[in-house]
């Protein structure tokens, strides 16, 4: 696959750690020429003659000058991460000594290398399919258990396999009606239909699990988006500052403090929950100030996944709540009710409010049934515990592509249905087998491939 793309054949070098000062940085050289570079930079071993997959301890000098003392991590092509010759160098952390090694490589006919491109060698090499390769760039930017489970599933290969399955069992039934076409003028058929219908239906419902998968995925991938409103001193900002345990919002007994919104993080059972304190919502304010605060609540109100109606239940009206619950229906707004301030025997909150028999009672100040809320919160969004161990979708690409192949299938499925010529369903279940190709990489092109891995970091 290397040879269909130009440009591939050079010696690359990058910083695999984060630029800064620290106690090691890791240089990553890759290519044809890896070992010949490093030999002229390591004159007291011959690297060629050393195995694979060792560590090698010495000087590495530019001529007469000692650039360092360094570890060499020597992974020999194709058994190496990009399926190249491979030469990691462990230096010390002093970005001036990083860069004095790196332009020394690079002095010797090594280029820098483009953000990805490691990885996309890697692909292009075998060693990856497009969609592992992509699951390494979700994995360095996980930032909880959940999405650091799911990008492992799918770069170990999990979500690969899935669809090879898929593309196997249609290949084989292409290959059939193919075959068909060869022998038209006998009028046979290879391909037994009624087993196409059974696969087509088969493939149709791990394919519409798949893309159903999609949306837990990007909850699990960039989090769940949680608005906080209800009328001023209601006590927004002390929830919000009892979820995060910290002092994060001013919090007043004037109505109206919380003029603009407030945004924090937190993490509850590996997904991340982004919470928007906003502005108190009152219909009638003479503060311009407010005026622009209440927009933006209601502007984030909408954008949210979910939304906490937080009112005081010392002070809500039945009748009141009734009008707010039939507005979030009315646009379809996926909201929990909390009232706050429910401090003492419940009885009497939930015997005056019996028409809400979900409805949440929290002290924030106190931190009381606080635990009772976040579980309210993921089993509103998550549906319950994460199963990271099937696939699930977390690529906006892949869940484009599975759309697509979901809308061929079908076509196929119609094509069945109205006993159409071999002909037509082979170019129908082409249509197929491309959409899968475009996930995993066997039908792709190089304007794609630099777009993918251009959102890669440098070094990887």
């Amino acid at each position: 696959m290397a040879g269909q793309l130009s440009g591939w054949d050079d010696t690359i070098v990058a910083l695999a750690t984060p630029p800064g000062i620290g106690a090691i940085g890791v240089i990553r050289v890759s290519g044809a020429r890896t070992f010949e570079i490093m030999n002229a930079l390591f004159p007291s071993k011959d690297l060629n003659q050393l195995a694979s997959h060792t560590l090698q301890v010495g000087l590495l000098k530019q001529g007469d000058q000692v650039l360092d003392e360094v570890v060499l991590a020597l992974f020999k092509g194709p058994r190496s991460y990009t399926g190249e010759d491979v030469i990691e160098i462990s230096s010390h952390g002093s970005p001036f000594i990083q860069e004095n090694i790196i332009q020394a490589i690079c002095s010797l006919g090594a280029r820098m290398a483009k953000p990805g491109e490691f990885t996309q060698r890697a692909f292009l090499n075998g060693k990856l399919d497009l969609a592992q390769a992509e699951a390494v760039a979700d994995l360095i930017a996980s930032n909880t258990e959940a999405s650091r489970k799911a990008a492992l599933h799918t770069m170990r290969g999990g979500f690969s396999h899935d669809l090879s399955a898929l593309r196997e069992q249609l290949i084989c039934f292409s290959a059939m009606i193919e075959l068909e076409l060869d022998f038209s003028q006998e009028d046979v058929q290879f391909a037994d239909r009624s087993q196409l219908q059974n696969l087509i239906h088969q493939l149709r419902t791990s394919t519409e699990q798949l893309i159903s998968s999609f949306q837990l995925g990007n909850v699990i991938k960039n989090g769940v988006q949680v608005a906080i409103i209800g009328k001023p001193n209601a006590g927004k900002s002390t929830l919000l500052n009892t979820l995060l345990n910290e002092n994060r919002a001013i919090v007043s007994d004037i109505a109206g403090t919380t003029r603009d919104t407030i945004e924090e993080v937190l993490n509850i059972k590996g997904v991340l929950f982004r919470l928007i304190d906003t502005a108190g919502i009152r219909e009638h304010t003479q503060d311009l100030i407010e005026s622009i605060g209440v927009a933006k609540s209601m502007e984030k109100m909408r954008a949210a996944n979910v939304v906490i109606y937080l009112f005081d239940v010392n002070e809500m009206e039945e009748d009141l709540l009734q009008e707010v619950v039939a507005n979030f229906n009315a646009e379809k707004i996926p909201y929990l009710l909390v009232g706050n301030k429910a401090e003492g025997d419940l009885r009497a909150y939930q015997q005056r409010f019996a028409s809400f028999p979900d409805l949440f009672y929290i002290s924030a100040k106190q931190g009381l049934r606080i635990d009772a809320l976040k579980e309210a919160l993921v089993a509103k969004t998550i549906g319950g515990e994460i199963n990271t161990e099937s696939t699930i979708v977390t690529n906006a690409r892949h869940f484009e592509a599975l759309q697509k192949l979901g809308k061929a299938l079908a076509e196929v499925q119609q094509g069945l249905d109205d006993h159409i010529s071999g002909d037509l369903l082979a170019l129908d279940i082409r249509q197929c087998l491309h959409y899968l190709g475009t996930i995993t990489g066997q039908i792709t092109h190089e304007d794609q491939l630099d777009y993918i891995f251009s959102k890669f970091c440098i070094g990887k």
